[in-house]
């Protein structure tokens, strides 16, 4: 496939990885590059700078192919160093860094003199506008659908794909609700040039969480999340279980966030990724669960996704050329 989005990141296919907590490590990124996407580290992953090169180089041991690090900044009483992280980054010579939250104008300037391409992540068409004047050279833009953060427009993608299409002149990227070709074919009809998967990485061979996990994925149903933090207006989706189901009941009846804090804590979340336990803590999912039903290695579901994604285009341009089949 070429598409101004392979063209920028001189990748097979337009299929990115995006930036994952807790999940974004060297052996998925590498699989997602070994297989023609571009993988993703997440730097906030590792606990300091120093351990985010480390992973950079690890990663380079597992690939020689293109691939990136995610560095999200959100509002934080205790915020970590973004400025040495990006760093890291840059004195690795990773050529290649997703952004997501609120970016300094000169973390933009800093990363460009450097060389980098910046993908920047964002949930409404003003903010891709804003991203774009501060020099992005592609816009990963996320439905409502989306794990994590959607913001709190509530815009699904198959309104807010062609909105940002419309007037966004860079790369654009579809995030959220993707995970599979029909997807894939649909966000490219909608005006996008690539797309971000998150949920469907984290249900391959190579994702480095439990196998239980990967199983509750494959297991739920697009009903199968829930909206927390809303009455926070810092609205994060997450799979359903018996920590996420308590938050939102808890919020239901009014609260503060220190009245939830130790049920959304990010390390219990971390701890129940790893040892496998379902309802032992926070766990990020997008509606694209319900589309989950097999966990392959990555190079299998990339090849299986850009055929499909094929099939489905050239089924459609055949509405046109030979009509519906009697």
């Amino acid at each position: 496939m070429q598409t101004r989005v392979t063209d920028l990141l001189g990748v097979r296919y337009p299929i990115v990885q995006g930036g994952m907590m807790w999940v974004g490590l060297a052996e998925l990124a590498a699989a997602v590059s070994n297989a023609g996407g571009l993988g993703i580290l997440t730097a906030l992953t590792l606990p300091t700078p120093e351990g985010l090169s480390a992973e950079i180089a690890r990663c380079r041991t597992l690939t020689d192919q293109p691939f990136g690090v995610n560095l999200t900044m959100l509002p934080s009483i205790d915020p970590p160093p973004y400025e040495r992280y990006l760093d890291a980054i840059l004195d690795a010579k990773v050529t290649i860094i997703e952004t997501a939250g609120k970016v300094p104008p000169e973390f933009f300037a800093k990363a460009k003199s450097a060389g980098a391409k910046i993908i920047h992540k964002c949930v409404s068409v003003r903010h891709a506008l804003a991203a774009e004047r501060l020099g992005a050279d592609a816009i990963s833009i996320d439905g409502f659908e989306c794990a994590g953060h959607p913001g709190e427009d509530d815009i699904g993608g198959l309104v807010l794909i062609p909105a940002a299409a419309r007037q966004v002149k860079i790369p654009l990227i579809a995030s959220g609700g993707i995970g599979d070709g029909r997807g894939m074919a649909g966000a490219l009809a909608l005006g996008a040039e690539g797309v971000n998967m998150g949920t469907r990485f984290c249900a391959t061979r190579e994702a480095p969480i439990h196998h239980n996990i990967k199983q509750a994925l494959v297991a739920a149903s697009e009903r199968d999340t829930r909206l927390i933090f809303r009455t926070l207006h810092n609205t994060a989706r997450v799979l359903r279980n018996a920590v996420s189901v308590e938050v939102v009941a808890t919020e239901q009846q009014g609260c503060q966030f220190e009245d939830i804090r130790h049920l959304v804590a990010g390390q219990r979340g971390r701890t129940a990724l790893q040892s496998g336990d379902t309802d032992g803590g926070i766990l990020a999912a997008g509606q694209v669960v319900g589309l989950i039903d097999d966990v392959p290695s990555c190079a299998e579901l990339i090849e299986r996704m850009v055929a499909e994604c094929r099939s489905r285009l050239d089924a459609a341009q055949g509405y046109f050329e030979q009509g519906y089949p009697a």
